[in-house]
Order: C-alpha cells, then structure tokens, then sequence
C-alpha cells in the first residue's frame, strides 16, 4: 500500500502560455495526520497549490500524488474523496436549497447509499455544531454558521485531507477562533491532514510546520517558531509577523535574552519570568 501523504514534485504551473509561471519548481510533501500552514505575500501560488492538490487544475510540469495515486484528468474525482476543499466564500460552495441537500450533495455524487447519507449528514452536522439546521436555507445562515455547514459538506465524504483555502478570512476574530477550534476538534476525532493557506497569523502559530512560499517558490520550510526567528526576513518578502514575535525582539534589543522563540503570550509570561529568576 502506497504512504498516505500528498507530494508534489518539481511542480510549476502558469495560467496561460503567454504568462509568468505561478510555480516554479515546487516540491514537498504533506504527511497523514498533519497541520501544515502556507503562507505568502498574495500572488506567491498559495491558492494554486491548493488548487492544484484538488485537481481543480493540472501542472504543466512535475507530478502530484496523493496516497501514491498521481493527480490527472483521469483520476481526478478519485483524488476529490481524499482532498477536501473550503474555500473563502462558502456561498461559492452551496449548491442545496437546504442545509441538509447541500451536505449530501457530494455522497450522492459518489453513489453512496441513503442510509449511509443519512448517517454521515447527522454525524458531520454534529462535529461541526449545525444540527438542528438541516432545514434552513444556507443563505439565511450567519457568515460562521455558512462556513461550518461548508466543512460539514467536505467532511460528510470523509476525505483524509482538508484544504483551507483562506477560509476564515471573511469572518470576525471570534468566528475564526471558533471555525479553527472545531476544525482541531474533528482532525483530532477524525486522523484528518490539515493544510490551511492563510494571512491570519494564530492559525500559523498553531501549525505543525509552515510552507513559506516566495514568487512561486518554496523560500522556507520549517516549524513555526523557526519561521518567525526570521522577522527581518519575513518583512523583505512582504510577510508580517505575530505581534509577540514583535515585542520579543524589542526586548531583545533592550537587554532581554530568550532561551526560544515565544510563538504566544503564555510563552512570553514563562520566558520573562524564567528571565528574572536567572537576573
């Protein structure tokens, strides 16, 4: 049995023959089980990765496989019960009248039988906290409300990976607080591989590892702390960094001298006062 990972070999991949290319060259490898992040200054080729690991589009060179089966035309709504996707705007996703025929959409295009929809709509409108709203019509929902039924819809197929295409961008600091903890919740429950392309700098921290993409190429993969070491750096692509990173390097600057990286504020409080009981 082939590993369960996405990979993308020496990928590169442009819109039109007459256009720079959007890739250039990229590989790497997504692991099962997994949190990666990918971040980049817009036009970097976040979201045609992403694009491009659902088969939504095909490379013009290199290779991408899931589980060992290579992206293509012809594999394509194969690939698609493995890959996931939520996209910024749920509206671009919902194609029901109801809560309910919008999740089943996907089983019954894979032929899935009713009673099995039925239990898979139930259990995928419960991890994400919307039973009770089969009924509703999505558009009535809050923007929140919107996105959870879209990761119910992608979770009802139970796919093994879930690409989050910048899809807590359009809600408030407390929604995508919420969306992101029920996404963790169901990973956690389910084995799932999450990969979210993203400007919001929480969800970074939180990641296993980070893509950092640069011009249509990979410029760093590593942890998150080890990304944000790089503040200097980051700033020259167009990349902001967390407000803690921030003001540890004031600190460092006025005196202060840190045993890691502080990712969040609870990490800042412990290197401060291990600081002061060292002073």
């Amino acid at each position: 049995m082939a590993e369960s990972q996405i990979e993308f070999r020496n990928v590169s991949f442009r819109y039109q023959d007459d256009m720079p290319w959007v890739l250039n060259n990229v590989s790497f490898k997504i692991a099962a089980n997994e949190w990666v992040a990918i971040i980049g200054h817009n036009g970097s080729g976040k979201s045609t990765i992403a694009k491009l690991t659902n088969g939504l589009l095909i490379p013009q060179e290199g290779e991408i496989y899931v589980d060992g089966q290579k992206v293509s035309a012809e594999t394509v709504w194969d690939v698609r019960k493995s890959v996931g996707m939520v996209f910024q705007n749920p509206d671009n996703q919902f194609v029901g009248t109801t809560v309910r025929d919008d999740v089943a959409f996907g089983m019954e295009n894979n032929g899935m039988p009713r009673d099995l929809m039925l239990e898979r709509i139930e259990q995928s409108l419960s991890a994400v906290g919307m039973l009770g709203y089969e009924r509703q019509e999505p558009h009535r929902l809050s923007g929140g409300q919107k996105q959870r039924v879209a990761i119910a819809s992608v979770l009802a197929v139970s796919p093994k990976y879930i690409i989050l295409d910048e899809a807590t961008a359009m809600l408030d600091p407390k929604g995508r607080k919420e969306i992101m903890n029920t996404i963790l919740e169901v990973q956690e429950q389910r084995n799932l591989s999450l990969v979210t392309i993203t400007h919001d700098l929480l969800e970074v921290t939180q990641a296993e590892r980070v893509l950092v993409m640069n011009e249509g190429e990979v410029w760093l993969e590593a942890s998150p702390r080890e990304v944000f070491e790089k503040q200097e750096q980051l700033q020259k692509i167009g990349l902001d960094t967390p407000f803690v990173t921030k003001l540890a390097e004031e600190l460092k600057t006025a005196g202060f001298s840190f045993r890691r990286e502080p990712l969040n504020h609870q990490e800042l409080l412990e290197e401060l006062w291990t600081f002061r009981l060292n002073t």
